[in-house]
């Protein structure tokens, strides 16, 4: 039974949020057949039981349907709220006075508690403290060490616990709080393929992460802060991919500075070979309608025609109403996006930094050879993955073929353009390799009888890193027989 080696024909991937609409192994298994490469388990909601049910409900569809998914598991991170009110809630008036104090006495409309001492010594006069997703607006009059005086810009209802942004500084808070910690190490107890770190300002928060993480998984860091944005390229250089997590970020900037910051993110995890996914309400009218608005299908094309690696879904498969319909949409604004006959000018419009390594020229030759033969896939073989994900930063005419002996680096594969992952035994001599590649490429149906590959491998083999062999391969098709 090889259905579930043939590749799905698109190479944008699909990345949807599991949740109380998605939960059962039916359910994943739907999801998966209706093109979702890649599944996201928000740690932020449900109990640890909760979590680890949803890990194995997918390793069990993984299991059934013989084809490696991966799992994003993505950390809260430090989510800063105000207290509570003596009514549950208040009105701010515009143009009134509020205090943010260190009392624990319920708010009310002149007051509330905010349970975070480092943003007294943070804040400055003239900074903003948004409240609630940004629907009231605070400005700093001033600040002392136990009070932070405002005048209130936006005014509305003000509740318990509501959130609070404050995009003008860089607040003195690891990425990681000790729930992240507790729940990173969970994650990676049960054998998660990414981690998805949130609230990142600086470098450092990513080279804590990875030491943490420890090579166990791959680290995507989120971008949803405006001080991330100031300091992307050193972020990229630390991550292995990165996320534009549109929803905190367009509550920080003005919505109108998303797009061109979604734009350069893409660019610049494009030109550094770093995987990179669109986030956060693509089909948002989907979680309650079976079928999205034009701007929203406009939305998703923009990020497939930009060279995205992945586009994500959030409620809409996690909680929505709709979740098969919405991976189906997703899956035919891709298709249709990759057909156009504009597409791969629009997509290889990114230049790329030259890269200096052997590996690099090796996979730029076999994507511009592949185009001037017209060979129908590229083949590697690779133990970390590294030779397709560079394979996969020329956006090659042709799918790229991965074949490893590891599960793991199988499964990262799942966000990562272009890429279909077979995982098979270790090949011992170049002949043999050669062999198994025809006969991957046949079985996957990316080749028949007649067609040229271009295969890309390292000599001598097993040893990571030594990239150094382009070689190209016509099939007759007789590969297949005898095995």
């Amino acid at each position: 039974m090889t259905h579930h080696l043939q590749p799905r024909g698109r190479r944008v991937k699909v990345l949807a949020t599991l949740g109380p609409a998605s939960d059962s192994e039916a359910m994943i298994g739907a999801l998966l057949e209706a093109g979702a490469d890649a599944f996201r388990v928000n740690m932020s909601h449900g109990t640890p039981e909760s979590r680890g049910a949803f890990i194995a409900a997918i390793r069990a569809v993984e299991k059934s349907h013989g084809k490696p998914l991966t799992i994003l598991a993505d950390l809260q991170g430090p989510k800063l709220r105000v207290g509570r009110f003596a009514g549950g809630s208040a009105m701010l008036e515009n143009g009134a006075r509020f205090r943010f104090d260190r009392s624990e006495t319920p708010g009310d409309g002149t007051r509330v508690v905010l349970p975070h001492k480092e943003l007294f010594a943070a804040l400055q006069p003239g900074a903003r403290l948004l409240v609630d997703d940004g629907k009231l607006v605070l400005r700093v009059k001033s600040v002392a060490p136990d009070a932070i005086d405002c005048i209130v810009e936006v005014g509305g209802k003000i509740s318990d616990n509501k959130g609070v942004n404050v995009p003008d500084v860089v607040v003195p808070l690891p990425a990681l709080t000790p729930k992240d910690r507790a729940d990173l190490t969970f994650a990676l107890e049960h054998g998660v393929d990414w981690i998805g770190l949130s609230f990142v300002q600086r470098p450092e928060d990513v080279a804590e992460a990875r030491q943490l993480i420890g090579g166990k998984a791959a680290l995507l860091a989120k971008i949803e802060k405006p001080a991330a944005l100031e300091r992307l390229a050193e972020i990229l250089e630390l991550a292995d991919a990165v996320m534009v997590a549109r929803g905190d970020l367009g509550v920080e900037l003005p919505p109108q500075q998303v797009p061109p910051a979604q734009k350069r993110i893409v660019a610049m995890a494009r030109a550094l070979g770093k995987p990179v996914v669109v986030a956060t309400q693509m089909l948002e009218s989907m979680i309650l309608s079976p079928s999205p608005t034009r701007a929203e299908v406009s939305d998703v094309a923009t990020a497939i025609y930009d060279g995205a690696d992945a586009v994500m879904l959030s409620a809409e498969s996690a909680a929505g109403k709709f979740p098969v319909e919405a991976v189906s949409m997703m899956d035919a604004i891709a298709r249709e996006v990759e057909a156009d006959p504009g597409y791969f000018g629009r997509v290889h419009y990114t230049g790329l930094a030259a890269g200096e390594t052997t590996a690099d020229a090796m996979s730029e030759a076999a994507a511009s050879i592949s185009r001037t033969i017209g060979a129908k896939a590229i083949v590697c073989f690779t133990i970390s993955g590294s030779t397709a994900r560079r394979a996969a930063r020329h956006r090659a005419a042709v799918p790229v073929l991965c074949l490893t002996p590891r599960i793991a680096t199988a499964r990262r594969m799942g966000l990562v353009w272009g890429v279909n992952a077979v995982v098979t035994r270790d090949v011992a001599g170049f002949e043999e390799m050669v062999e198994k590649a025809k006969r991957m490429a046949l079985r996957t149906r990316l080749a028949k009888g007649g067609d040229a590959i271009v295969l890309i491998a390292g000599v001598p083999f097993s040893t990571p890193g030594t990239t150094n062999v382009v070689h190209v391969v016509r099939l007759t098709g007789q590969e297949l027989a005898g095995h």
